[in-house]
């Protein structure tokens, strides 16, 4: 697994890098630092989430890393002083419920697998808040390539430490490897990066709640796998918890669109 992450966040930062060159974007020792500090945080969410899965179920691991939705706005508002709407904790409270129905089959019992899964969630949690902080006062770009290149040197020093060669041609994963380098990595962080500048990390971790959704309904198209009546209730949970924790933004535009000067 480290091995696959070596290569991937290897790649991805070779080619975010030079865009970050040709287009002139600003270095900063204040870009570095806070791109450090988010790829260890990201490492650390990629790291203890595969140590996870060593010791408990996929279920287990996807609902407490989904946790991170919950997580976020209580770190957010007790170490960051963040406000929270409370229509945006009742949102929080739906997907988390959503996000048990929809992963877990109604079935969940704590392990030593599950403790490591909940620090990955820990992790992406202070991932998703620093860097909505960091994205309003560093370069997006030169952030999300050296977040990047922290989580590529740490994922190289672990495959090496596990035996692995690093630079091995393996046309098994290669279509696996392009997706992930260029979609799920290089345009995801760098997405990311980007618009938490103009959203609040709970609105953040509610998005990320989709992931499982889509992936049922992909999974659905691409294989036929079913959603039984309690999944599908989960999914809805997940849908109106987003939808709920935004009606305060869409009240306020609604009411700014109609209003008129006397």
């Amino acid at each position: 697994m480290f091995l696959f992450l070596s290569q991937r966040f290897i790649l991805a930062f070779l080619i975010l890098l030079p865009v970050c060159f040709l287009m002139g974007r600003p270095f900063t020792l204040q870009s570095l630092k806070q791109g450090v500090i988010l790829g260890i945080f990201l490492f650390g969410g990629y790291a203890f989430q595969t140590m996870a899965l060593l010791y408990t179920t996929a279920s287990n691991t996807a609902f407490l890393t989904g946790l991170n939705v919950v997580l976020v706005p209580v770190i957010g508002a007790l170490i960051f002083r963040q406000l929270i709407t409370r229509n945006m904790k009742f949102g929080v409270l739906l997907a988390a419920a959503g996000l048990y129905l929809l992963c877990t089959n109604d079935s969940w019992s704590l392990n030593n697998g599950d403790l490591l899964a909940i620090v990955c969630a820990v992790c992406l949690s202070l991932h998703v808040i620093l860097t909505g902080s960091f994205a309003r006062i560093s370069d997006i770009y030169w952030l999300a390539a050296i977040q990047l290149g922290a989580v590529a040197f740490f994922s190289t020093l672990i495959a090496k430490f596990q035996g692995h060669e690093i630079l091995v041609w393996r046309p098994e994963i290669l279509w696996a490897l392009v997706i992930c380098v260029l979609f799920a990595t290089v345009f995801a962080f760098l997405v990311q990066t980007s618009m938490q500048r103009f959203t609040s990390p709970t609105h953040t971790v509610l998005i990320f709640c989709m992931e499982p959704v889509f992936a049922a309904l992909y999974a659905y198209w691409a294989i036929g796998e079913r959603l039984d009546l309690w999944q599908l209730i989960g999914a809805a949970l997940i849908l109106t918890g987003m939808i709920f924790s935004e009606i305060p933004a869409v009240a306020s535009f609604f009411k700014k669109s109609t209003y008129r000067s006397p």
